[in-house]
């Protein structure tokens, strides 16, 4: 079998079992966010932190519990890498710098998990398990909150009710996380991946020396963080470490892992605001753009005219054997299209469009299907633009389930769409500005651009993963990072929450012959049509400044 329809089966094999459970993990969320029954687990935790389950949050008091539980889990992360070195399980570290603390708070915080450190050789146990891991859940479970109180903004009317932050943290948490994190763990561990809590061990080498490996609870994390689509690893090395990722079924399935839930994410929508079918066409969208960019950054990595090249099925460059072009190529596609930032390969040895294709991919908002809520919440601002612009073809007032999208509403939805680009942007500017990026770039010209603007990008998406040829672990990047981070996360919260509140407070409009049908394809390649051309035109001259420059000269 050629390594190409390796590639190609293997794509096709993921898209079935992504089939398979769209409709019960979606009707299962759909279910989870809709009860108004509270397991009794869940009760013990309302009562722990003095929250009422059963009181309805406008959209501030709900922003506000996002803010404030956010808040308070930075400022515990931080303080539990500073006082690392008195941990027990430590291994023998030493607390982490002021600086990278809060790189790394900010990180697992906001759904990131931006890396500037070697795992292995910087957090202990305890720092992992009770700090990194717990934040791998609770930050998917608020990215899931925010997207259902904006799909309650849809489905309700006559209400500024968005539903309770608290039950919607804790549900995710405990009813979707949890379970499907450890049945994933299972797995991985029977497919080979290390789950334990050992010490440092020295071990041999084939040609001769030895160098030192530590365990740890690899296997739950790794289920988790990409479960969660959180990204960051045990190891430096990452998802291609063999203690993370042992065999290329392993890679596929943490693939599917990253995938399914925003995938699923879709359905559980359109259950939700009462018609499936508005769910299948923001799921059509997501896979049209997911396939489109897989199937380009496939050709990218396999079309090589040079003999050794060709000899080794395609560009090999910081590739996993086990995982060949086809497997990394999936892999590169799935983790900056969500906010996972895992990666099975190095993207900064990509080819320079196949480089350019992470990074747009990471551009687009990551909404195809992109993080766990975060995605889903995004492409639906993108729907609304959408909308908004069919309404000014035909000169009619922009209608989208239901709901006008006014000035409030398209103020809002556009002040979020320029939120992220702007961040990526000035920081990019203002680090290739200072003296600081060419002692950070171990590339110059247009790749080492290509590096700072990939950091920037990755950090302000919440994506994490990194182009592997940037030292960030200075004081300027792990500041500048830190607040990308931090900003791209709650700013466009706040706007995607008072849009939420301003939708659940109207009166529904009653569909006419005039109104645009947003179930039908023609609206699906309208919506896909938008995104690459407000995508195009915000990055297009800093990509022509790096990818496109350096893939166009080789």
């Amino acid at each position: 079998m050629g390594p190409v329809l390796a590639g190609v089966l293997q794509l096709l094999a993921l898209i079935g079992a992504l089939g398979l459970a769209h409709v019960p993990l979606g009707s299962y969320m759909a279910r989870v966010y809709s009860s108004d029954r509270h397991w009794r687990v869940e009760r013990w935790v309302y009562r722990s932190i003095g929250a009422d389950p059963d009181t309805q949050m406008r959209w501030p008091a709900y922003l506000r519990g996002v803010l404030a539980f956010s808040t308070v889990s930075v400022l515990l992360l931080y303080l539990l890498q500073r006082i690392q070195g008195v941990l027990p399980l430590s291994m023998g570290f030493r607390s982490i710098d002021p600086a990278q603390a809060f790189n790394t708070a900010a990180s697992f915080v906001t759904n990131t998990n931006w890396q500037s450190y070697y795992g292995e050789q910087t957090m202990g146990h305890v720092v992992q398990t009770a700090g990194l891991a717990v934040q791998n859940f609770v930050s998917a479970a608020v990215g899931i909150a925010v997207a259902v109180a904006l799909v309650r903004g849809f489905a309700r009317s006559r209400t500024g009710d968005l539903g309770n932050f608290w039950t919607d943290l804790v549900r995710g948490t405990v009813r979707i996380l949890v379970p499907l994190a450890a049945v994933a763990a299972v797995v991985l561990v029977a497919c080979g991946a290390i789950q334990n809590f050992s010490g440092i061990h020295e071990v041999g080498q084939f040609m001769g020396g030895s160098q030192q490996w530590n365990g740890g609870a690899v296997a739950s994390q790794e289920a988790i963080k990409e479960i969660g689509t959180n990204g960051g690893g045990y190891f430096n090395a990452n998802s291609a470490h063999p203690f993370e990722n042992p065999s290329p079924f392993t890679n596929l399935f943490e693939i599917f892992l990253i995938l399914v839930i925003p995938f699923s994410l879709t359905r559980t929508f359109g259950l939700m605001v009462g018609s499936v079918r508005q769910g299948y066409a923001i799921l059509a969208t997501m896979a049209a753009i997911w396939v489109g960019f897989t199937a380009l950054m496939m050709w990218t990595e396999f079309a090589h005219h040079e003999g050794a090249l060709q000899i080794a099925g395609g560009s090999m460059e910081g590739k996993e054997v086990r995982f060949g072009v086809g497997g990394s190529s999936i892999f590169a596609v799935a983790t900056t299209l969500t906010s996972t930032g895992a990666v099975d390969s190095f993207h900064s040895s990509f080819t320079g469009l196949g480089g350019g294709i992470a990074l747009l991919s990471m551009m687009l908002g990551e909404i195809a299907p992109g993080g766990t809520g975060s995605g889903l919440y995004g492409i639906l601002i993108m729907a609304i633009i959408a909308v908004f612009i069919a309404g000014l073809m035909v000169g009619r007032t922009p209608e989208y389930l239901g709901k006008k999208i006014g000035s409030r509403e398209i103020k809002l939805a556009a002040v979020y769409i320029l939120v992220t680009p702007a961040l990526v942007l000035v920081f990019t500017a203002v680090s290739m500005a200072l003296p600081t990026p060419p002692h950070s770039m171990l590339n110059p010209g247009a790749h080492g651009f290509s590096e700072v603007l990939y950091a920037f990008t990755s950090a302000a998406n919440n994506n994490g993963s990194a182009f592997a040829g940037l030292n960030a672990n200075t004081d300027w990047f792990n500041t500048m990072t830190g607040l990308a981070m931090l900003l791209g996360r709650f700013l466009p919260m706040v706007f995607v929450l008072a849009l939420a509140g301003s939708l659940a407070g109207q009166k529904p409009v009653p569909t006419t012959a005039g109104t645009l049908r947003t179930e039908k394809p023609l609206f699906t390649g309208l919506l896909v049509g938008a995104i690459l051309i407000i995508t195009g035109l915000t990055y297009f001259p800093a990509l022509a400044l790096g990818p496109l420059a350096e893939g166009l000269a080789s």
